[in-house]
């Protein structure tokens, strides 16, 4: 399969869109507090030892983000408002918007709690275009809600997700099946669904920055760097992503992974081990998800994988509270000379709360 090869093995009549809820947290907030609109809104714990879970835009400008030290965010914008947290709320508000996205289609998958992706082939209005149904759905949002989404539509999930970021704010994008490879070509690679900052500094080593510069590597290649997700990136450098829309049930873990392009053992494993319990720390914010048992996962050299958990009362949810955990769970593996092929961590055992509503969109 050349690269040049115009391949859409999936429908391409297919609708599907991305919702984004833009600064799900602190949009709800400005929205109930007046007082707080215009101004830089942080969500989360103001202590020393709090995390960022949303920031306005407005704090955005200052360089804020999710899944930030609450210290560092006074840093950098000392005019920053803190506002806790309202989980239950969140998720009444988050039950309103799925009952938007019903009028529309039965085929909702909630990714977090501010977003999802609905498949609107067959729509409940009998719309021909997909924009129609996402233009409409962002105008009820605002009008009955009081809230701002941003919009993707494409024949994929792949393609959906990358147009619901482009114009956010309030972003509404469209990519057509005919200009689909051109874009693709133009993208960075951070923009590709599965590249964090460690595989991005992978392809960067390889030479490897754009979609045109990923859909020219062969898979062969993709596959010895990456494993199986060489062929899944190989596949979204060409527009492919077979990925069906599927309600899911309710979330049970949070969790992420990285596969070491060479064996690590010592101080570069636990520098891996900092930058996944960050990451995880961030997808825990962005998720809303709140669980007790924290879980390692390692594999080494000879593919042997072994899991060790440890449970508390409460949630993990900072960064510095998941790392000392992992750190205590890593000390109690015997770590081969072969060294650790590849190292995980996962949040599970949700913790539930006597006023949160049941059955709401993105739990």
């Amino acid at each position: 399969m050349s690269q040049s090869d115009p391949i859409f093995p999936n429908d391409v009549s297919r609708k599907i869109l991305h919702i984004d809820m833009d600064a799900f947290y602190a949009a709800v907030e400005q929205r109930d507090r007046p007082e707080l609109r215009g101004c830089p809104v942080a969500v989360g714990h103001a202590d020393a030892r709090g995390v960022v879970a949303t920031a306005s835009y407005e704090a955005r400008r200052f360089g804020v983000r999710s899944a930030m030290p609450s210290r560092r965010a006074r840093e950098l914008c000392p005019s920053l408002v803190f506002v806790e947290g309202r989980m239950s709320h969140y998720k009444a508000v988050s039950a309103e918007i799925r009952e938007i996205f019903s009028r529309y289609t039965d085929l909702i998958e909630p990714l977090s709690i501010d977003e999802a992706y609905l498949d609107v082939t067959h729509n409940k209005l009998g719309l021909s275009l997909g924009v129609e149904v996402a233009r409409r759905i962002k105008a009820d949002i605002r009008r009955e809600i009081g809230l701002v989404a941003s919009a993707g539509v494409s024949y994929n999930k792949f393609l959906a997700k990358i147009a619901s970021d482009w114009r956010k704010p309030d972003g509404l994008c469209t990519i057509h099946p005919a200009r689909a490879q051109d874009f693709i070509d133009k993208l960075p690679i951070e923009a590709f669904w599965g590249v964090g900052p460690a595989t991005a500094k992978r392809f960067h080593s390889l030479g490897i920055t754009t979609g045109a510069e990923l859909r020219a590597m062969p898979l062969g290649r993709l596959t010895d760097n990456f494993g199986q997700m060489g062929t899944i990136f190989y596949k979204f450098a060409r527009g492919i992503d077979e990925r069906e829309v599927t309600p899911e049930r309710e979330r049970k873990s949070v969790g992420c992974e990285e596969t070491f392009p060479e064996d690590v053992r010592g101080e570069r494993l636990e520098k891996h081990l900092e930058a996944i319990a960050e990451d995880l720390a961030r997808r825990l914010a962005r998720h809303g998800f709140e669980g007790s048992t924290l879980t390692l996962k390692i594999r080494f050299f000879d593919f042997t994988t072994k899991t060790r958990s440890v449970t508390q009362p409460r949630a993990f949810l900072e960064k510095d509270s998941i790392l000392e955990a992992a750190h205590a769970l890593l000390a109690g593996v015997e770590i081969p000379p072969g060294g650790v092929r590849l190292l995980g961590l996962s949040v599970s055992s949700p913790l539930e709360k006597p006023d949160e509503r049941q059955g709401s969109l993105f739990d």
